[in-house]
């Protein structure tokens, strides 16, 4: 048992410190009888890392023969391995050295296949590639104190960019496994498209109900549908990724206790930083006391991040409007968000910052802080409530309240995409306070622009693009109430004749140090509002 302490604590300064740093502080008598054994080079086990045979079954035995040991770190020296599924265990650190590369092998070009999807219920409220986390190059289970670490890269090359519908009652047409006379297991089975991906992957690095997992270092690139996702997990510390794919980067999901730091996730085609609150534990769980601090996201196209162009992304999405690549709470939110901090990040040509709740949960107490939105392609930022109601029946309704927003700069903005607040009609959100904030947009708004009547869709999902050129250039806000603007600037490029703020159906609202290109009477507009108090209005020359 002190053998496999000592291993143990001789891994845990290699992971905090670094190898070198491990090395020199271990003690004389641990490196001369041999404690090193903590340590298992998946080469030992038989990988060849020449980017030809499948090295998974190796990397599996150098983490089984870790676990065996009680623990240890699994070490990937330089080369190109081609893996199917890596299954970590608890107490095994997986260690990336600096030239090691691990590359998502393709079942269509290579032998062998992806472990099979688990996790099946009567209703699936979340995509394919939420519901199940075997079928993914990296994953981990139910595991305690799981790490991986090092410069290496991993390279989700042959992994599914998307999957199978969502299947609930939501759906027009859809009946229940129950209601077929059929198993969950069988009722999925019957669905073609559901067995066209067995046997492929779909994420990266794929943790459910884990505890103490650290990432750090690593890169990753073209990660599949889910680049990292990590769900229903607790002391999650996410620190110093690349991340450059053409799907979501990092999603944190019904997860507890997480920090994201200093990460850098470029994801032109869906969302960079993502937190959710889905139903893919099939229980109602929350996401809180999460912070996402000193990351950078972006939209450029897919490796322009790796290879250091920041070439510009052609990409327009479904809507034709472009790139996404933001920070968002949502879309999934059927428990809630609650206590999350966004603080000293960089948005740079991305839809910004976006958040809301639309499944029946409930978004409060979350701070977003000293960001800099740079050239975002539509709302810099978005606060939305609807009744989406993606969740068991009778889950809601939804709620939004107390979301703070301060020290946050935006340039290059478009000019028919203000910033929102809105919510739906006798649901409205509360308490949104905008302090020390200074929005610069190109303008051009008209006067019919500004008598345009936004339409109701009350259970829309979070993305806003049906809603169109807002009445307002800088803030529109609808279905609220208890909403304070201290301190904000929204400049524009071009003339513009829109009003700064619109308020309609708002009950509580303070405006006070506005600065807009608009004189008093004209800088702030209320509609079928009440108790809307005016302050400080400066005209910007």
């Amino acid at each position: 048992m002190n053998r496999v302490i000592e291993r143990a604590e001789f891994s845990r300064r290699a992971v905090t410190l670094g190898m070198g740093a491990a090395f020199a502080m271990s003690a004389a008598p641990v490196r001369a009888t041999g404690a090193l054994s903590g340590f298992h080079d998946v080469r030992d086990h038989g990988a060849k890392g020449d980017g030809a045979a499948i090295d998974s079954d190796a990397f599996n035995r150098a983490i089984a023969a870790a676990s065996d040991a009680g623990g240890g770190t699994v070490v990937v020296p330089p080369g190109h391995y081609l893996c199917f599924s890596i299954r970590l265990r608890s107490h095994v650190t997986l260690l990336l050295m600096p030239g090691s590369v691990i590359e998502a092998a393709d079942p269509r070009r290579h032998k062998g296949a992806y472990d099979l999807p688990e996790g099946v219920y009567e209703e699936q409220y979340v995509d394919y590639g939420v519901a199940h986390f075997r079928n993914a190059l990296i994953s981990g289970i139910d595991l305690t104190d799981v790490a991986i670490i090092g410069r290496g890269l991993i390279h989700g090359l042959g992994l599914d960019r998307e999957g199978p519908a969502p299947r609930w009652h939501g759906i027009e047409g859809w009946k229940s496994p129950k209601e077929l006379g059929l198993s969950p297991d069988a009722a999925r089975r019957a669905i073609p498209r559901e067995m066209a991906y067995e046997g492929r992957g779909n994420k990266a690095v794929a943790l459910k109900r884990c505890r103490g997992v650290l990432m750090r270092d690593f890169t990753i690139l073209q990660g599949g549908h889910f680049a990292c996702y990590v769900l229903g997990s607790r002391n999650v510390t996410i620190d110093n990724l690349t991340v450059d794919t053409d799907r979501d980067g990092i999603d944190i999901d019904c997860c507890r206790d997480v920090r994201v730091t200093n990460c850098v996730v470029n994801a032109p085609k869906d969302d960079a930083i993502v937190l959710k609150s889905s139903y893919a534990l099939n229980e109602p769980v929350f996401c809180e006391e999460v912070s996402v601090i000193g990351c950078k996201t972006s939209g450029y196209d897919l490796g322009a991040l790796v290879d250091g162009s920041y070439r510009p992304s052609t990409y327009r999405s479904v809507d034709d409007v472009g790139v996404l690549g933001r920070i968002k709470l949502g879309t999934d939110s059927a428990t809630g968000f609650r206590n999350i901090l966004i603080a000293d990040c960089t948005c740079e040509n991305t839809r910004g910052l976006q958040l809301g709740a639309i499944d029946g949960g409930v978004l409060e107490d979350v701070t977003f802080r000293d960001i800099n939105l740079r050239n975002p392609v539509n709302h810099p930022i978005f606060v939305r409530l609807a009744a989406r109601n993606r969740a068991p029946l009778g889950n809601g309704p939804s709620k939004v309240r107390r979301v703070r927003f301060s020290g946050i700069n935006v340039s290059g903005a478009p000019g028919p995409y203000a910033c929102g607040v809105v919510g739906n009609p006798g649901a409205p959100i509360e308490d949104v306070t905008f302090v020390d904030v200074h929005v610069r947009s190109a303008g051009g708004g008209t006067g019919e622009d500004a008598g345009r009547t936004i339409p109701e869709r009350p259970a829309s999902s979070l993305e806003p693009s049906f809603m169109g050129t807002f009445p307002a250039h800088g803030l529109y806000v609808r279905h609220a109430r208890n909403v304070m603007l201290k301190d904000v600037t929204f400049a524009v490029d071009a003339p513009d004749a829109r009003p700064a703020v619109v308020f309609d159906d708002v009950a509580g609202a303070l405006v006070d140090g506005l600065r807009s290109p608009h004189e008093r009477a004209r800088a702030v507009r209320s509609a079928a509002s009440s108790d809307i108090a005016i302050g400080d209005v400066a005209k910007l020359s």
